[in-house]
């Protein structure tokens, strides 16, 4: 960390400067929009890059009428550019934290149903203590989710875990798995749905049939579910079951809050998905989003089923 601190400095405002406008133009597709992202004017931004480009002896981005896209070099680079811009931000947090203060930003990666019951209560205790923090928070699936701390796009991402995953893991609950049910489903009003009816009943299969906890739970027990539909989003799964188009298994939190006339049952054999915090290595993040994690697992962590 020290090294990479010192390269840091070395290196010329200029090529700072030109660093961001690349990440910037990558992010927007366009020098004008890189441009309103920076507060610089077009010509400023395209001269920034083309030294950069010149510098480096090969070009970053391909140009038409349309905007700009990285070329393959410049997809090979942009990991490294956002690590750059990520500990020359460290320096200044550094600083400010070493006179009492703290400011910086944290993005965050989440599921949908935590940044919508989970997340604003830990933003909003950390603002009123720091609130110089800028917060970003960008939501998806898991494959999302784990494509923005790989890209190294996120600092911390909220997901369940998966055996395997390259991450630092903090266990934050044990969730649990429901069948959800039409009203006029057979098993509406038991106890329990038998994880096996899911060979025969219509299924839903919700994040556009890659839902890894869902998957996982088949694989656990040997069952081939009977996959009618394919979806996006969990709620809109909700509103096809509440239709009576067929059925389908999400996690408890999943439906807090949601208004939809439908039978949610617990799973035979019981089943959990373990929702967390992950990042990329603990030891390699800011002042601001370490107090950050602090925070969510003191407000978040949860111990009971």
């Amino acid at each position: 960390m020290a090294k990479k601190t010192v390269r840091v400095f070395l290196l010329s405002r200029r090529v700072a400067l030109a660093v961001g406008a690349v990440l910037a133009a990558a992010e927007t597709g366009s020098f004008s929009k890189a441009a309103e992202v920076l507060r610089y004017t077009p010509s400023g931004v395209n001269q920034l890059v083309t030294a950069l480009e010149n510098e480096l002896g090969f070009a970053l981005f391909r140009r038409n009428t349309k905007g700009v896209a990285l070329t393959e070099n410049g997809e090979l680079l942009l990991p490294t550019i956002r690590e750059f811009l990520r500990q020359e931000d460290r320096i200044f947090e550094l600083s400010t934290e070493i006179n009492g203060l703290l400011i910086g930003s944290v993005t965050i990666a989440s599921y949908s149903s935590i940044a919508a019951h989970w997340l604003p209560e830990v933003i909003r205790v950390f603002q009123q203590d720091f609130p110089h923090v800028n917060i970003r928070l960008m939501e998806g699936i898991w494959q999302e989710v784990a494509k923005w701390l790989d890209d190294r796009a996120a600092d911390i991402g909220f997901l369940s875990y998966q055996e395997g995953m390259p991450y630092d893991f903090i266990p934050l609950a044990e969730d649990p798995m429901l069948a959800v049910l039409p009203r006029n489903h057979p098993l509406a009003e038991a106890e329990v749905y038998p994880l096996e009816n899911c060979k025969y009943d219509r299924f839903i299969m919700p994040a556009l049939g890659c839902d890894d906890d869902i998957e996982a739970l088949f694989l656990q027990n040997g069952i081939e579910p009977n996959v009618q539909f394919t979806t996006l989003e969990s709620f809109s799964v909700m509103s096809m079951v509440e239709q009576g188009l067929g059925m389908s298994i999400m996690n408890q939190l999943i439906t807090e809050k949601r208004i939809c006339d439908i039978a949610m049952l617990p799973l035979d054999p019981p089943s959990y998905c373990t929702l967390g915090v992950a990042l990329n290595s603990k030891a390699d993040v800011s002042p601001a989003v370490k107090m950050f994690l602090k925070y969510a697992v003191r407000l978040l962590t949860k111990t009971e089923k």
